[in-house]
């Protein structure tokens, strides 16, 4: 059988709707994941050993069990006790919380890399200390961490396309129901991986100008 991408542009639309969901579900996701990782980075670093243990914890499970597996989890065992959430709201809360728990990671290592001395000046300022971290220490650690936050959100994307075992409409699921219908899996799975390199291409220029940015603010 020879290849015929001429089976592709009618359903350009198809793609399209598919490729909007995906970054839609890539930025709403990757936000949950950077205020997540930010929370749970404090809480470890900070809070008390009854609330930083277990944060610590439910960190390492998610950070040592599959994506899909806390999709599913989500998904079909929260029904059984009672709680439905619909397909698009549990991949979304899924991703952010998945990646949350790397992001977490990341900014705790930012966190402990500001200069302790920053800290003790804000404090003989007057500053409490949960200023100190708000206007201070949290700013800093945010640049610091936003190349290795960005790498997250571009492998983010990529993952999106697990969605699709949920019934959620981005990309791959669009190309697999153009299949359905051409039988062509081919032609669609390439043009798929085409569109998710060229949004990567486009990520990675625009992380690339925020982290120089950051750079130059430190």
């Amino acid at each position: 059988m020879t290849l015929d991408f001429s089976v592709v542009p009618p359903y350009w639309s198809l793609l399209l709707v598919g490729l909007a969901w995906t970054i839609i579900i890539t930025v709403l996701a990757g936000t949950i994941s950077v205020v997540l990782g930010v929370i749970v980075a404090i809480a470890t670093l900070y809070g008390p050993k009854l609330v930083s243990l277990p944060v610590r914890g439910v960190t390492f499970l998610f950070m040592g069990t599959p994506l899909l597996l806390q999709l599913y989890l989500l998904y079909y065992g929260l029904s059984q006790v009672g709680l439905m959430l619909p397909a698009f709201w549990t991949g979304l809360i899924g991703l952010g919380l998945h990646y949350a728990a790397y992001n977490a990671d990341i900014f705790q290592a930012s966190l402990q890399a500001v200069d302790a001395g920053q800290t003790e000046a804000a404090r003989s300022l007057g500053f409490s200390r949960g200023s100190t971290l708000r206007h201070f220490i949290v700013p800093q650690a945010i640049l610091t961490a936003l190349p290795q936050v960005g790498n997250n959100s571009i492998i983010l994307l990529k993952d999106t396309a697990v969605l699709s075992v949920l019934g959620i409409a981005e990309l791959v699921l669009n190309a697999q129901r153009a299949i359905s219908e051409t039988y062509r899996p081919f032609e669609f799975y390439f043009t798929a991986a085409v569109l998710y390199y060229i949004v990567n291409l486009a990520m990675e220029f625009v992380l690339s100008k925020a982290a120089r940015k950051a750079e130059a603010i430190r």
